[in-house]
């Protein structure tokens, strides 16, 4: 069946969530058409992110202690220039969204109130609606688009290829319920989210199964550090799937991790996710179990400060102030990505990326906490701005209209889903090995032709070429910490794969 063809005049954002909105709210009133996959303010990890967003906006906090702190976690692979830049722009992106209409938490005074999380020197974690700032930052970016003239929205509509002629983007093939839009544009914005559906184990919607990072590959893309995944130590372990999230920021309260006899399973709670998760994952592979212990601190506080979490565990038939919490590491959020330079630009000329599915040089190996929606927002901006200063097309009109079609469900499980994610849990997931990392690539070459199958494969084969241990990626056939380098990998570097 062949594709309609529609000529955008301006650029398509793939991805509704923070990353994307914020880029097409900067564009006004230059248009955008925004695609989403399903319904909007779903499928996206941005409404479920719990921790907040990091800024150094507290009187005894600075940029430069942000950027250090930064730069600790990331083991050695973050670029300090863009650390640097990213975590000095973090004042002025709390100010921007509380433009836009978010609703941060105060204190009586008025002044923002601030939270702690591991690896944070400071409390500088700013909050909307104690853990549901997720939530409120979607809610902020959905409406703020939806007053914009310029800004157009489909939904129900996923991208399923970027095409390239001439060695540049000049479309995107978009799959609707009305059948395929070929969309003629100059510029594409990836801000497709995560990998973590490809997990067992996951705090992400099962949607995000790395379909940006497809496209950007088979497009022709640089894609860079794949095999750096953060694994969340503290998953509710209550039969869930995706697992409900218990935010760093209870541990900032003061809750310890244990084992099922009241062992510290840690000294220091607050340690970096990596060790953490390593550390519960030595427990449970020991048959022991692992409880987040929140009963005394911040204990009765629990519901105040943490609602949605604690909505969460007592429809669990569990309460935080009494009971412990079983947890466990799930696949959280994604550090490589799309390679970009400080316009958010890829490899391939005109294909850009924002937020999780982009490899900034900001998070290295070990992403801080609470920097990626300080990185979608400020990112998303700076891909907008260079957009209109490249392209122009100050239309004041969004460039497209939009259509009347109906609801459709996305596709988040299946048998073909379910083994590629068993198959990658079992090779790439929080310890790894020689061994267990080619048993995966050899089971997974069947089902390159799938975003999954593919994204999953390649996740595997940039850890087995990074033969160390550094940050989110742990290999216990080389435990030692190497030389830092990136791992890069484009379409030359992997046979059977088609663009």
């Amino acid at each position: 069946m062949n594709a309609r063809e529609v000529v955008i005049d301006g650029p398509v954002i793939i991805g509704a969530g923070l990353a994307g909105l914020s880029c097409a709210i900067e564009l006004a009133p230059a248009g955008c058409l925004v695609l989403s996959a399903g319904a909007l303010s779903t499928g996206t990890s941005t409404g479920w992110a719990q921790g907040g967003v990091a800024a150094a906006v507290g009187p005894d906090d600075s940029p430069d202690d942000h950027a250090a702190d930064t730069l600790a976690a990331g083991a050695g692979l973050c670029d300090e220039t863009v650390v640097t830049s990213i975590t000095a722009a973090a004042p002025d992106a709390i100010e921007w969204l509380a433009r836009q209409g978010t609703r941060w938490d105060r204190n009586p005074n008025g002044l923002l109130r601030l939270g702690l999380e591991g690896a944070h020197g400071r409390r500088r974690i700013v909050h909307a609606n104690g853990d549901g700032t997720g939530a409120e930052l979607l809610r902020t970016v959905v409406d703020a688009s939806r007053r914009l003239d310029s800004v157009a929205m489909w939904e129900h509509a996923p991208a399923r290829r970027v095409v390239v002629e001439g060695g540049r983007v000049v479309g995107v093939e978009v799959d609707t319920p009305a059948g395929p839009v070929l969309l003629r544009t100059p510029a594409v914005v990836l801000a497709t989210g995560g990998v973590g559906g490809l997990f067992s184990h996951t705090t992400n919607p099962l949607s995000s199964r790395g379909q940006g990072l497809a496209l950007a590959f088979r497009a022709g893309a640089a894609l860079r550090d794949l095999e750096m995944v953060q694994f969340h130590p503290t998953a509710l372990d209550v039969a869930i799937d995706p697992m409900p999230l218990v935010s760093e920021a209870v541990r900032g309260e003061g809750a310890i991790i244990v084992n099922e006899r009241g062992e510290w399973v840690l000294a220091d709670p607050l340690s970096a996710r990596d060790v953490v998760s390593r550390g519960e994952w030595a427990q449970l592979q020991a048959g022991h179990r692992v409880f987040l212990d929140a009963r005394t601190s911040p204990g009765a506080r629990f519901a105040e400060l943490f609602p949605s979490i604690h909505a969460t565990a007592v429809a669990a038939g569990l309460d935080p102030a009494r009971d412990l919490l079983p947890v466990r590491p799930a696949a959280h959020y994604h550090m490589g990505g799309v390679l970009v330079d400080a316009h958010g630009e890829s490899t391939v000329p005109g294909l850009f990326a924002a937020g999780e599915v982009a490899s900034t040089g900001l998070h290295g190996a070990n992403r801080l906490a609470s920097n990626s929606l300080l990185e979608a927002v400020v990112c998303g901006r700076r891909v907008a701005q260079h957009l209109v200063s490249e392209y122009g097309g100050e239309t004041g009109t969004c460039p497209v209209p939009v259509p009347e079609w109906g609801a459709r469900d996305w596709q988040a499980s299946g048998p073909l889903v379910e083994r590629i994610r068993g198959l990658v849990t079992a090779g790439a997931g929080v310890l790894r090995d020689a061994a267990g990392l080619r048993r995966t690539l050899r089971a997974l070459q069947p089902h390159l032709d799938d975003d999954g199958g593919l994204v999953g494969y390649l996740v595997a084969h940039a850890a087995l070429q990074r033969a160390e241990s550094r940050g989110g990626h742990t290999r216990t056939d080389f435990p030692q910490t190497a030389e830092p380098r990136h791992t890069l990998i484009t379409l030359d570097d992997v046979e059977g794969i088609a663009a």
